[in-house]
């Protein structure tokens, strides 16, 4: 069980808004969540936030636990002369769902309310009702009555969120917008909080917090870079097979509630594999296992290749309805996935070599 205290840090940092290029207001609540236990805390020029805890013994290898903050969303592209708003899409946003939603625009003076436009059914020509609405075609309405009216309140490039939060649901499971990848940015604050309270660090532990991956893994080339570990444990979401009409033959099982996801392939040190499954066996954790033959479309694709080459992981999340408004996950899976690597950090820090021979 997430403890009560971080639980209510989690939700709070889920509900901030922070689509790719505008992270700031997230990363500003990581920097006052880690601030106590850092020895030395930083944000680079992309906005990426690296807060280190040095190790007992000066000569621990660099470990870079890392999850990227940033989430899908859309930017005000154009005002028309009535008011309404045209937009673009922040990442991987489904033009399906975008249709009728309410959205807040985080504009200078702060949050404005809109809605995204939808004609109403009967309006529309049964030949056309199943086509999807081009996102160029829809607009947001904000109750403006012209462009004047409008630019006193919002702007072109302003960033826009789906306008729901956090929810909990029936067997300790989660429902909110953003979950990709707040989790995972969660997950890298509460190990480094709970290793805090040990009495030794076995590692230099680097916790990053990055920027840009849903534009195209952008902030993890720099921070990986500036961070120069020896190893990456990366924490992102997986597509939950557990739904109907999923298919685990194609994308691997991943189930709610069964534990953190340890991903094989091209893109994972394979001794860093079996180092974390073995930490799991010995310890309990609940884990998946999923194969990935290439590289993956995560931050450990670059931090993998950074440098002369990092010994990475990546352990993903079960996540159910993925870049929507109702992204789901189960809490027990956070807990679990910290608990491995709080247990993986000293296995880490006796580990001869990672180099595959």
């Amino acid at each position: 069980m997430v403890p009560t205290e971080s639980f209510v840090f989690f939700q709070e940092l889920v509900e901030t808004p922070s689509p790719s290029g505008y992270e700031q207001p997230a990363q500003r609540l990581v920097r006052q969540r880690v601030e106590t236990w850092s020895d030395d805390l930083k944000t680079d020029v992309l906005g990426n936030v690296t807060a280190t805890r040095r190790a007992t013994d000066g000569e621990a290898p660099r470990v870079m636990v890392t999850a990227h903050c940033d989430e899908i969303g859309l930017m005000v592209t154009d005002i028309d002369d009535k008011g309404f708003l045209s937009f673009a899409a922040i990442g991987g946003v489904d033009a399906h769902l975008v249709p009728g939603q309410r959205v807040r625009i985080h504009a200078r003076t702060g949050a404005v309310h809109g809605v995204v436009g939808k004609k109403a059914i009967h309006l529309i020509p049964a030949a056309e009702r199943e086509k999807v609405v081009p996102m160029k075609d829809q607009t947001i309405d904000c109750g403006f009555v012209s462009r004047e009216d409008a630019e006193a309140r919002v702007a072109v490039g302003d960033p826009v969120t789906f306008a729901v939060g956090l929810e909990r649901l029936a067997n300790n499971r989660v429902v909110s917008r953003a979950l990709d990848n707040k989790m995972g940015a969660f997950i890298v604050t509460e190990v480094l909080r709970r290793q805090a309270e040990q009495s030794t660090n076995p590692v230099n532990l680097l916790a990053v917090t990055t920027v840009q991956e849903e534009v195209g893994v952008r902030g993890a080339q720099v921070g990986a870079y500036d961070a120069a570990p020896d190893v990456a444990l990366v924490i992102e979401v997986g597509h939950a097979t557990d739904t109907p009409g999923s298919d685990g033959r194609t994308q691997g099982r991943m189930e709610l509630g069964k534990g953190p996801v340890l991903v094989r392939g091209a893109n994972v040190n394979p001794i860093l594999f079996d180092l974390l499954r073995d930490t799991a066996e010995q310890n309990n954790v609940p884990c998946q296992v999923v194969g990935t033959p290439g590289a993956t479309g995560t931050d450990a694709r670059v931090i993998q290749l950074s440098r002369s080459g990092v010994a990475t992981a990546l352990v993903r999340v079960p996540l159910r309805y993925m870049h929507s408004p109702v992204e789901m996950l189960a809490l027990d899976d956070l807990e679990n996935t910290v608990r491995l690597l709080l247990a993986a950090l000293p296995k880490i820090a006796e580990c001869q070599s990672f180099i595959p021979v």
